[in-house]
């Protein structure tokens, strides 16, 4: 079985992170942006505010530290979908999809480098996957984790996909471990709204992109991509057991828009829109920190950084959406060859800018 960890062999064409001449390319900047939301918030996870800023300063941490800057499962569990849908080809199917991102998952659990403090609702379900069990079986149904949607970044990069292959990819790869309507749909918009980014929308657009996706996506079950996911006890048919979660992704965006017609004070993201721990609140504190720091890319990461909840996926996910609003140039120049697995990030970002 291939290591999703180990380094692939460049693609056709591909060069070395200095010498891209994509310096501005939004799939890279995604990529990179996570991986460095990711080495930022790694240190500060479980750590008061108070803490943080006592170690940092007020502004919290804004400088690589390493060489490399060590990533968390974040970011190699974002490599492993990614190298998924690389290997799927651009007509993706789940049929495809499915036994490609079992493999990165189970390769990943197994891998001397997952020693980065993993969530054990991913090692859980990759131990069912390995086992052989289906992956509606092997899932840990009430988790809506932010594992769910920590990795799904690269779902959102790959060009060509029209939204409906979106929404069943993304809820795809969440539910392979995650099983919890609400992960699901988590999922999905954290993909939308890398594509809508990617595509040209403003930050500031995305509260409102996102609720009308939701609302548009309250009654849709993807049967094809999920199959009997819907089936467990209390739940009476696949439209109620999706929208639940749609609904409570709703719920959250209502926080954010709450959060973000105030005045900011400076203060712990989490308090306005959730500590990350789970699917909705990781995205939606991730969006604070990204639309509050628009202009200023490395304060993004360090305000999520700066957080008392899971500090590495809130800054990893503001990084995938500062990232993909204005690519590699919102990064500094020298930051691309001191963090860790660059090499894979180039890669894929260069496949799919």
């Amino acid at each position: 079985m291939h290591d999703p960890l180990a380094v692939p062999p460049p693609l056709p064409g591909a060069v070395s992170p200095s010498a891209s001449p994509a310096a501005a390319a939004r799939a890279s900047g995604s990529l990179f942006g996570l991986a460095y939301g990711d080495a930022l918030g790694a240190p500060t996870e479980f750590l008061p505010v108070d803490e943080i800023q006592r170690r940092y300063g007020p502004a919290g941490p804004r400088e690589l530290v390493g060489r490399p800057a060590l990533v968390t499962d974040d970011t190699q569990l974002g490599l492993a979908v990614g190298w998924a849908l690389h290997d799927a080809g651009p007509a993706v199917t789940p049929e495809v999809l499915e036994p490609l991102l079992r493999q990165r998952f189970v390769a990943w659990a197994h891998s001397p480098e997952n020693n980065r403090a993993p969530g054990m609702t991913c090692l859980r379900a990759c131990g069912g996957l390995a086992d052989g069990l289906s992956w509606q079986a092997a899932t840990v149904a009430g988790s809506k984790g932010c594992g769910a949607n920590m990795r799904v970044t690269p779902v959102g990069l790959v060009p060509g996909y029209d939204l409906e292959t979106l929404a069943g990819a993304a809820q795809l790869q969440a539910g392979l471990t995650h099983g919890h309507p609400t992960g699901l749909a988590a999922s999905e918009l954290t993909a939308y709204a890398v594509r809508v980014l990617r595509d040209g929308a403003a930050l500031a657009e995305l509260p409102g992109l996102l609720r009308d996706r939701a609302e548009r996506q309250r009654t849709v079950y993807r049967a094809d991509w999920l199959g009997d996911l819907w089936q467990r006890p209390g739940v009476d048919d696949p439209v109620t057991f999706i929208a639940r979660g749609w609904n409570e992704c709703l719920g959250v965006l209502d926080a954010l828009d709450a959060a973000l017609a105030g005045p900011d004070d400076g203060t712990d993201a989490c308090a306005a829109t959730g500590a990350g721990w789970i699917a909705e609140e990781a995205l939606a504190t991730a969006l604070f920190c990204a639309i509050r720091h628009s202009d200023d890319p490395v304060s993004a990461l360090a305000r999520g950084a700066t957080t008392s909840g899971d500090s590495d996926s809130i800054a990893c996910l503001a990084g995938a959406f500062v990232g993909a609003a204005y690519g590699m140039a919102a990064w500094p120049a020298g930051w691309p060859d001191r963090i860790e697995y660059a090499d894979q990030l180039h890669t894929l970002g260069a496949a799919w800018n």
